[in-house]
């Protein structure tokens, strides 16, 4: 009997300790299993926020689970990016990093969290260039013809910006270094408050990220009159290249991409940058990128590429942000 009693017990443990170490594999639940959160660092009507938005919708489809967007605005994205590395690594919290992130880790002498260490790459959502517009009474019509004006006028042609340190921001202060013209900056907490004040005349002028902008300058409330891409844009083939303006060498190229808390399942991570690159390819979302002046990302859009262009970039402005002895606080 002690020897049957002996058998039936280990057989009893051996299969408890199959159940167990299989509970995993069947107990764990398929994500998403409810919303998702996608947090944006700039106000509403910003670039920033308009491609969240259109990534949402898409995302939602794919990933069968609403992706609901917030803005938690403040210190050119520094505070949306703080809450989410602070929130729990489950991928029910995502960020929408940007250009400005990478510049932030050099233009701030303290910051409350960590770009890089803090948070993991999903992949890239879009690129766009950025346009010089001015509000229609200032009385310019090129890029020379600006220039003129800013020497004229030193100190007092008012540039406005999404934020100190945003991508906006620092075209305007390559602009001011190329061009040795005295402008004054004024930042916003993110374009839409920024191209309000644009319309509005309380500003004169702005490199806005093109979508926030495109549609004002085609309704002629803006005057579009130049691009910090290489070349001229399908959007606005009126509006010359800087480069062809007289300033070879300048461009700028503002980006967006999700990212999440550090720790994030590698599985989570992967099934997000899937969705992701499927919303991209779709023919829906194409040309809703291109109404609004997005381009989709080029392949291979994995989280280590976009991990590799996030570390680039971050040497690429620090660069510009040491020579231009740019700080903020």
């Amino acid at each position: 009997m002690k020897t049957h009693s002996k058998r039936w017990t280990a057989a009893a443990l051996a299969l408890s300790g199959g159940l167990l170490a299989a509970a995993p594999a069947w107990a764990a639940k398929p994500y998403p299993e409810r919303p998702v959160t996608l947090v944006v660092g700039y106000a509403a009507g910003g670039a920033t926020d308009i491609v969240a938005r259109l990534m949402a919708k898409s995302l939602s489809e794919e990933l069968g689970q609403t992706v609901v967007v917030e803005n938690k605005t403040g210190a050119n994205s520094n505070i949306g990016a703080e809450i989410v590395s602070r929130a729990a690594p489950d991928g029910y919290t995502l960020y929408v990093g940007s250009i400005a992130n990478t510049i932030n880790r050099t233009l701030y002498s303290q910051l409350n969290y960590d770009f890089v260490k803090g948070f993991e790459p999903v992949g890239l959502l879009a690129t766009i260039p950025n346009i010089l517009v001015v509000n229609p009474k200032l009385p310019v019509k090129t890029v020379q013809e600006y220039i003129a004006y800013a020497k004229a006028h030193p100190g007092k042609l008012t540039c406005a910006s999404s934020g100190s340190g945003s991508s906006i921001h620092l075209s305007c202060e390559l602009f001011k270094m190329k061009t040795g013209t005295d402008i004054l900056h004024v930042p916003y907490r993110g374009s839409g408050p920024a191209v309000a004040d644009l319309l509005s005349g309380q500003v004169d002028s702005m490199f806005d990220n093109l979508p926030s902008s495109l549609p004002h300058v085609q309704a002629g409330k803006l005057r579009a009159i130049g691009v910090t891409s290489p070349e001229r844009l399908p959007a606005t083939p009126d509006a010359p290249t800087l480069a062809e303006s007289g300033l070879p060498g300048f461009d700028v190229e503002s980006w967006f991409g999700v990212v999440v808390p550090a720790g994030t399942p590698k599985p989570v991570i992967d099934r997000l940058n899937q969705a992701m690159n499927k919303a991209l390819a779709s023919p829906a979302l194409q040309a809703s990128y291109k109404q609004s002046g997005f381009f989709p990302p080029q392949s291979p859009n994995t989280p280590e590429t976009f991990g590799a262009k996030i570390a680039s970039e971050i040497d690429k402005w620090g660069a510009v942000v040491k020579n231009a002895n740019l700080k903020a606080n």
